[in-house]
């Protein structure tokens, strides 16, 4: 359990991971909230940089501090409204539709006092989520937002704060208009949480494979002692990879490579785009020097007379058929 909100049984995406040290547990976004916390260590001391002591002092500071939402004890957020003196535990927070900033001063705002999107979007009769295709309001709200760049790409709250842990920093952008700079700077005006990091499918390892590198001698006999995976910087067992395909390699001394060569290619490679002799014939003449001579040239109107036969023409005669005129009959 969190010890700044007390709570357990809130989604991880809305409150970041829980952190355990010493004893100690509290939610990533309840620390980087909490208005009487300042992170004074490196990122790699305490929590994100927050000192245990430092922790311990906001703990004691906030113990009586009764959250304006849910009345229970350890409220650390305070909106940041002109004259506002509402206190809430972050979680509370989020689901009474306060906002909180995740750059800068890291800011949040109750519900009366959150920013809110001023966009006039090009709407038809009935607007959808672009990303869950489910109805949306007609107008943005918390709960609907509209990319400020094309105005014509609205969004679920919640889809579009998924949309962001996948993408994470580097990948987000609007999916309709791929604007990048207008759209993350609205997204975190309104409270979208974007973090600083590679996307999803990069930490997985999905395409892991796309970055390996071809490493071994693919020549029908490795001459190298140490084995076709062997490969040094400079020498003998210099091994190089296909300039084209990059998925065969070979020793220097395997495929006889001069010492100074830079580059090679493989065999499937450096016999692309030529064309055997035995097929080049089959479509020569006996002499091998063009086609047969009775045959009609390609393109010509012998030829469209014999394809006027073959579909039923028969009024049309082959080249090579003999002609009869009628002549006159004696008297």
């Amino acid at each position: 359990m969190c010890e700044l909100c007390r709570r357990a049984d809130v989604d991880p995406d809305v409150v970041g991971q829980l952190c355990h040290q010493d004893g100690l547990c509290v939610h990533e976004h309840c620390l980087y909230h909490a208005s009487g916390l300042i992170q004074r260590g490196a990122d790699e001391e305490g929590f994100y940089g927050f000192l245990l002591p430092d922790i311990q002092q906001e703990l004691k500071r906030v113990a009586k501090k009764r959250c304006c939402i849910c009345w229970l004890p350890g409220a650390s957020v305070t909106c940041h409204g002109r004259r506002c003196r509402r206190v809430f535990h972050f979680p509370c927070g989020t689901e009474r539709g306060c906002l909180s900033q995740f750059f800068g001063e890291f800011k949040s705002f109750c519900w009366r006092h959150r920013p809110v999107q001023r966009v006039r979007g090009a709407q038809r009769e009935q607007t959808s989520c672009l990303i869950c295709q489910e109805a949306v309001l007609g107008r943005p709200s918390y709960d609907t937002l509209v990319c400020p760049a094309c105005t014509s790409a609205w969004f679920h709250r919640r889809c579009i704060q998924g949309q962001a842990l996948c993408s994470a920093l580097h990948h987000f952008h609007c999916p309709l208009c791929q604007d990048v700079e207008t759209f993350q700077a609205e997204m975190f005006r309104l409270g979208i949480y974007i973090p600083d990091r590679d996307a999803a499918w990069e930490l997985d390892g999905s395409f892991a494979e796309l970055y390996e590198r071809h490493s071994s001698c693919d020549t029908g006999q490795c001459l190298c002692p140490a084995g076709r995976e062997q490969a040094e910087e400079n020498g003998p067992w210099r091994l190089l990879l296909c300039s084209s395909c990059g998925s065969r390699g070979t020793h220097q001394r395997c495929s006889s490579v001069a010492e100074d060569a830079e580059s090679w290619e493989c065999g499937d490679c450096s016999d692309a785009g030529t064309v055997p002799a035995a097929a080049a014939g089959a479509h020569s003449g006996p002499s091998g020097t063009g086609p047969s001579p009775g045959a009609p040239a390609p393109g010509t109107l012998a030829e469209e007379e014999e394809a006027g036969i073959l579909q039923g023409h028969r009024d049309t005669l082959l080249p090579s058929q003999p002609t009869f005129s009628k002549t006159a009959q004696p008297p």
